[in-house]
């Protein structure tokens, strides 16, 4: 066997995959570990010290992938998102870029690419893009048409709220997520607007209780769509693995008949 077969056996392997989402779920820990204050001043250096090492298996996962896999390997997204991540990660991380050192923890962003089930749900949610583009058009409609309507309605009485399109959309946006929408916003409104219930009632109902609903139907049957799409090439690979050992088994009885 070739050094690059022992290579492309040993990243294939699933005792390799669990160890690198060991690795990647150890080095998200010390990533936290490193917000306390107290933590770091007990053990800053062990865990500064395991952040390296977890960032050098990072770095030679990589290279043994580049190696198996040669150009192939910019073939797979999900190569190209573990490379990202890493590269990331080894850019300079002093003052003046410590927004770098804080994105240190998107490193946790490759247990997508190594977990099988979690590059399922990432797939349905990318096919479910186009969909999703129709719903929030609709929900900005809704949106548009609501704020100027409540601009219109309530501005004057209550500018800080609906003064503006601004502040009616950002008002809106807080009624559609039920946060504090109603002793915060909507009864104080109706005390001087006692039918605003007729405005503020059906854009709930709209918003909240169906188009976001839409959001969770639009990706529940991507995903189903692609599940069964790689369940129905698993079929058919077996199907082929047993096309071939009918043929194997035929072409040994013919050699038999002939012997």
């Amino acid at each position: 066997m070739t050094l690059r077969e022992r290579a492309t056996a040993l990243v294939e392997s699933a005792g390799f995959e669990r160890f690198i989402i060991t690795i990647i779920v150890i080095n998200a820990i010390g990533l936290g570990l490193e917000t306390s204050p107290a933590v770091m001043g007990v053990a800053g250096s062990v865990i500064s010290w395991l952040d390296t090492i977890a960032l050098s298996i990072f770095v030679v996962e990589l290279a043994l992938k580049f190696f198996v896999y040669r150009l192939a390997f910019f073939k797979n997204g999900w190569n190209i998102f573990d490379l990202a991540i890493v590269s990331a990660a080894l850019m300079p991380a002093g003052d003046q870029f410590s927004v770098l050192r804080a994105l240190r923890i998107l490193r946790a962003l490759r247990l997508i690419s190594v977990v099988p089930s979690m590059r399922k749900v990432i797939v349905g949610l990318f096919r479910a893009i186009p969909s999703i583009g129709t719903v929030i058009v609709m929900l900005l409609l809704l949106f548009y048409i609501s704020a100027v309507m409540a601009t219109n309605l309530f501005g004057a009485s209550f500018p800080e709220w609906f003064g503006s399109i601004g502040a009616s959309l950002y008002s809106l946006f807080q009624i559609m997520t039920l946060e504090s929408w109603s002793m915060g916003i909507v009864r104080p409104v109706m005390e001087e607007f006692p039918y605003a219930w007729a405005f503020f009632v059906p854009f709930i109902l709209l918003t909240s209780f169906i188009v976001l609903n839409l959001f969770i139907g639009v990706i529940v049957n991507a995903m189903a769509e692609a599940t069964g799409e790689e369940a129905h090439s698993e079929r058919e690979e077996i199907l082929e693995q047993l096309r071939m050992l009918r043929s194997d088994v035929a072409a040994l009885r013919i050699e038999r008949d002939k012997g």
